[in-house]
């Protein structure tokens, strides 16, 4: 449990730094901290986190308005730190998708035991899920498994539900790209630039075009994709679902 990787969002230095001295002491070593609702986001679309602490009360967007925007990046429990202590309040916070919630002021021991309480749930649900990495070696070279499909890097092919899926070229390409980085959040330029190796130049409708072929092959609902997702605002990621596993070619 102690691997975990943990955010921590306060706008408060002293308590960001407090609590990561108290969760070093616990063996907690992979411990990131912001500073706002916005650097949370950010992190969460480069990082998986296996639990994030959110402060509610935070200038410009507050951790309940966030709240939402986090769990369209993440799975991970969210506790909430808030100074409020209506009934009204806490209901707020699980209703936009937090888990637990600790009143401030607060002993940080107490926040520690929230924070172990939570990851022993969730990382039962990963394993009894069987979440793993979804990147395996095998005889036959690597291969991304996402449970529905996988893509086998060396032999440049898409399987789906265990058939062989006829795949071009750029398009196998931006897959196999969104493969290798899931749960991150690319724009369209980024994903352009990378995959076609040259300047996106205003050109929104290459890319479009190449993640809707991919929707038609490995999603079972075109229209409403479950892996390859749009983040208002941001762009495209690859959601590694939690039946996503490695596996031996």
């Amino acid at each position: 449990m102690n691997h975990a990787s943990i955010l921590l969002v306060d706008d408060e230095l002293s308590i960001l730094e407090m609590m990561k001295t108290v969760l070093r002491k616990e063996g907690f070593a992979d411990i990131d901290t912001v500073r706002s609702a916005e650097e949370a986001l950010e992190a969460c679309a480069a990082k998986t986190y296996h639990i994030i602490v959110l402060d509610v009360m935070m200038p410009g967007r507050s951790g309940l308005e966030a709240a939402p925007f986090l769990r369209q990046l993440t799975d991970a429990p969210i506790l909430f730190l808030t100074a409020r202590t209506s009934d009204f309040d806490k209901l707020s916070g699980f209703a936009v998708g937090g888990d637990d919630y600790i009143t401030k002021p607060f002993n940080p021991m107490e926040v520690v035991a929230r924070i172990r309480s939570q990851l022993r749930r969730y990382m039962a649900v990963l394993q009894q899920n069987g979440q793993g990495e979804a990147r395996s070696e095998g005889k036959n070279g690597t291969i991304y498994d996402y449970g529905r499909f996988q893509v086998h890097e060396e032999a440049g092919e898409l399987m789906v539900n265990g058939q062989s899926v006829g795949c071009p070229a750029l398009v196998f390409q931006l897959l196999l790209y969104l493969c290798k980085n899931p749960n991150r959040i690319f724009s369209k330029s980024e994903l352009y630039e990378q995959v076609w190796g040259v300047d996106a130049l205003n050109d929104d409708n290459t890319v479009m075009v190449h993640i809707h072929r991919i929707r038609e092959r490995i999603e079972e609902d075109p229209s409403r994709p479950k892996f390859i997702v749009n983040v208002r605002g941001m762009g495209y990621k690859l959601v590694q679902r939690p039946n996503a596993e490695g596996r031996n070619a």
